[in-house]
């Protein structure tokens, strides 16, 4: 049996049967991968600043990059993005990590300029892998009108791949991650359920037909949903990657106000509902339900449709907050390119918690 995502399988695994396949060389993929954000939080609060009047936006957040301004009207936007790989084919996987990297910088209203590559290979693996890996992520770029510049290589036990990308933004257009306000709407621009997907796939229990549609939207270039923003007064913005759609919202929602996420209008990936009731959750996505204790009602909605977000999305859809009377607008100029997007919910004042799951 052929699955065009893992190569020929072996029974049970959803992994080739070459010894050193890339996924075999795997402990973990895509931002599953990724350090939980009370881990995180705790890492970074002791770090020394430099203050610095241009740094605009700094890891002093939860934004999705750094804003430096460098003149008036002009800001540069940086980000990094790397991860180990969750698909085996390795030019998907170059091109799902290089839309992954850009996705930061499509989120903060950017566009992007060049990017470098981060490679980290091992030796014993082909090294056509690593062309085939490069390859993917340049024609990503080139989708993206953006130039690969150089980058950086070393020899690792792990195969991992991504992107260290510089954008450009007005300074007075910048989109940060927490400025919702009371009555904005919540569009969403993928469907989620990619880490239960990928979860299952490995586990051969994924169909090829299910894997491919969650491939198709980890290396969709959110360009086309951003590329919205700018005719509609959007208020805050971010993308739903490793930390899932909770961590994401309660970053949005900030100290002052509530996230009310409707469940019933959320877009889903084929199939992920069905992995979520059959147990195919991740690692992440438990660190992220930890890290959410106290800060989330999710009372009355089904374990599988909680599984669902707080799953770590790899390369997932932007959260776009802005006000209700041009969410329907906005959401069917998105959907011209990405038929999926949906509004999923509304801002509202603070309450007892961040976010609130009907």
């Amino acid at each position: 049996m052929k699955d065009t995502l893992y190569g020929e399988k072996n029974a049970g695994t959803g992994r080739r049967n070459d010894p050193v396949s890339l996924l075999s060389n795997c402990t973990s993929g895509g931002c599953g991968a990724k350090i939980g954000p009370g881990e995180l939080a705790g890492f970074l609060a002791s770090l020394p600043v430099k203050e610095d009047p241009s740094l605009l936006v700094g890891f002093g957040g939860s934004d999705d990059a750094a804003v430096y301004r460098i003149a008036p009207d002009r800001a540069l936007v940086s980000t990094v993005d790397f991860f180990s790989p969750m698909v085996e084919d390795p030019c998907l996987f170059g091109r799902i990590a290089a839309a992954n990297a850009l996705s930061d910088i499509y989120a903060m209203g950017g566009r992007p300029l060049y990017a470098l590559n981060l490679v980290c290979f091992p030796q014993k693996l082909d090294s056509g892998i690593l062309r085939e890996i490069l390859a993917g992520g340049a024609a990503k770029a080139l989708e993206a009108d953006t130039v690969i510049a150089g980058g950086h290589s070393i020899y690792d036990h792990e195969p991992k791949y991504g992107l260290a990308v510089t954008g450009i933004v007005d300074p007075g257009k910048v989109l940060r991650n927490n400025r919702c306000r009371e009555g904005d709407a919540l569009i969403l621009t993928k469907a989620l359920g990619v880490g239960l997907v990928m979860s299952a796939l490995r586990a051969g229990k994924a169909p090829e037909d299910v894997a491919a549609a969650a491939a198709a939207s980890m290396e969709r270039l959110n360009r086309y949903a951003a590329e919205q923003l700018s005719l509609y007064p959007v208020h805050a913005c971010t993308d739903v990657t490793g930390f899932g759609l909770m961590v994401h919202a309660a970053e949005m929602a900030g100290q002052d106000h509530t996230l009310f996420i409707e469940s019933g209008s959320l877009p889903l990936l084929p199939g992920a509902l069905d992995f979520a009731e059959a147990y195919y959750a991740t690692a992440a996505g438990q660190r992220n339900r930890n890290y959410m204790e106290g800060k989330a009602a999710t009372e009355g909605v089904s374990p599988a449709m909680q599984e669902i977000v707080f799953d770590p999305q790899t390369s997932g859809g932007l959260l776009i907050a802005l006000p209700a009377d041009h969410a329907q607008a906005l959401c069917a100029d998105i959907q011209r390119d990405d038929p999926v997007a949906a509004i999923i919910g509304m801002v509202g004042s603070r309450e007892d918690y961040p976010v609130v799951l009907l």
